[in-house]
């Protein structure tokens, strides 16, 4: 698996201001939900479809959704953003200037960065993704974080 964390080289004058990386228990807390509305969903259908065994919609959901998380979890948390006076650098050779920062939307728990070309990135599961949104307005402007 390559490592999920910039690997761009700083140019001159640029410097790290902070980074953010997946949080564990966010993680946990939206796997969780997933799997009730994959439950709820599962066991909706059953029903809809009269099957007699309701129940194995939920063991399904259940499951298909543990297994993802279980599978996908060490990915997640190597995943980080590093926040430069000049740039927000993503895994690997992720790379967007702070000039070219059109929009940062809140989605729950994922920050989203559009890019005024239209391009869209996701910096996922975040503790407080206002605080990540305020911390990437505040390099864009030049301020201190």
């Amino acid at each position: 698996m390559p490592e999920m964390t910039p690997t761009t080289p700083l140019g001159d004058g640029e410097e790290v201001l902070t980074s953010f990386r997946a949080d564990r228990a966010t993680y946990i807390r939206t796997n969780t939900w997933m799997a009730v509305i994959a439950m709820a969903a599962g066991m909706a259908i059953l029903w809809f479809l009269e099957n007699p065994h309701v129940w194995t919609g939920a063991v399904g959901g259940l499951l298909a959704v543990a297994i993802r998380a279980f599978y996908l979890m060490s990915e997640e948390m190597s995943v980080r953003w590093d926040l430069t006076n000049q740039r927000l650098l993503g895994p690997m050779t992720r790379t967007i200037r702070l000039g070219e920062v059109k929009e940062l939307n809140k989605l729950g728990n994922v920050v989203q960065v559009v890019t005024t070309t239209g391009d869209k990135h996701l910096v996922k599961y975040q503790a407080d993704p206002n605080e990540t949104i305020r911390q990437i307005n505040a390099a864009k402007l030049g301020g201190s974080l």
